[in-house]
C-alpha cells in the first residue's frame, strides 16, 4: 500500500465545548471542518455526534441529520462511532448502525478509560459484527490492548469475514488503562494482525505525534483529530481539526506515503461507490 488513508476524528464525547471553544459540535461545524480537512488529505470522518446544547447524543434524527449532512458537503467515507461515551447502553450504541453510514467503529474489549470502564462484553462485539455484516456496513476494529487482537482472530474465526470482506483495524493508543502509545507497543501489535488485514494508529494526547511517526514507519494509517488530541506542542492548544490533519498529511508525504483518496480509500475497506449512492 503506497498511500496513507488519514481518518479525521474531529470531536468525540469527552470533551467540552465550554473547555475547548474550537471543537467542531453543532452541524455546521461538523461539515466545515469535514469539508476542509478532507481537501487536506483526509479521506474518512469518524462522528461522535452532539445535541442542540452541545452534549454527546445518540439521538437517532440528530444522527441522521450528520451523516447526510457530511454526505451532502463531501465524499468522505463516513464512519459513526458505536463506542459513543463510556456512560451510553449498548442498545442505543447499537442503534447508530440505523442511520445507514459507510463503515462504524467496532471495540474489540473491555479497558479501563482513565477512572470509567469502556465495557464492550463479547456478546456485544459478536452483535455488532454481525449487524454490521446484514446491513453492508464496513467495521473499523477498534484495539485498546494487545490481547483485543486475540478477540479480534476468534470473532472472524467463529462468525466470519466483515461486509466488505477486508479486516481494518485501528490501535488506539495512550488511554490511561489501555497501552502505551510507544513504538514498541505499536511493534508488539503488528504480528497478531489478521493475515492480509492493514490497520492505522490513533495516538491520544501527548502520545500522538511519536504514534503517527511510528505508524508511518511501519507501513499503516493515520487517525487524527480533537477527539484524541487538544495539545499541538508543549504550552500550545491545537487550533483546529485541520491543523491536525495537515501535519498528518504532510508527514505522509515525506514518508514517501501521499494521503490516499477518497476513491482509493473505499476500494481498500472494500466500501462499493454503489453502496454509497443506494444509500443516498
Amino acid at each position: 500500500m503506497t498511500g496513507t488513508l488519514i481518518t479525521l476524528a474531529p470531536t468525540g464525547a469527552e470533551s467540552a465545548k465550554a473547555d475547548v471553544p474550537a471543537l467542531p459540535v453543532t452541524v455546521d461545524e461538523v461539515v466545515a471542518t469535514a469539508r476542509d480537512c478532507q481537501a487536506l488529505g483526509a479521506a474518512v470522518v469518524h462522528l461522535h455526534v452532539r445535541d442542540a446544547e452541545t452534549r454527546p447524543t445518540l439521538d437517532l434524527g440528530r444522527v441522521r441529520e450528520v451523516v447526510t449532512a457530511v454526505r451532502e458537503a463531501t465524499d468522505l467515507v463516513v464512519q459513526l462511532s458505536t463506542g459513543c461515551a463510556v456512560t451510553d447502553p449498548a442498545d442505543a450504541r447499537l442503534a447508530v448502525l440505523d442511520a445507514e453510514p459507510d463503515a462504524a467503529s467496532l471495540t474489540l474489549g473491555t479497558v479501563n478509560f482513565g477512572r470509567d470502564v469502556f465495557c464492550n462484553p463479547w456478546d456485544l462485539i459478536v452483535e455488532l459484527h454481525t449487524q454490521m455484516q446484514q446491513r453492508g456496513i464496513v467495521p473499523e476494529y477498534e484495539v485498546f490492548d494487545l490481547g483485543h487482537l486475540a478477540t479480534l482472530a476468534r470473532l472472524l474465526d467463529r462468525h466470519g469475514p466483515p461486509s466488505g470482506g477486508h479486516v481494518h483495524a485501528d490501535l488506539v493508543m495512550g488511554v490511561p488503562g489501555g497501552m502505551p502509545g510507544t513504538t514498541q507497543a505499536l511493534a508488539a501489535c503488528l504480528p497478531h494482525l489478521p493475515p492480509g488485514a492493514t490497520f492505522a494508529a490513533t495516538g491520544v494526547g501527548r502520545t500522538s505525534l511519536p504514534v503517527v511517526l511510528a505508524a508511518l514507519s511501519a507501513g499503516g494509517h493515520l487517525r487524527v483529530g480533537m477527539e484524541d488530541t487538544l495539545t499541538y506542542a508543549p504550552g500550545q492548544p491545537v487550533r483546529d481539526n485541520a491543523q491536525l490533519v495537515a501535519r498528518a498529511a504532510g508527514l505522509a508525504r515525506i514518508a514517501q506515503r501521499p494521503p490516499m483518496s477518497t476513491e482509493d480509500a473505499r476500494a481498500m475497506l472494500g466500501i462499493t461507490r454503489t453502496t454509497v449512492e443506494a444509500r443516498e
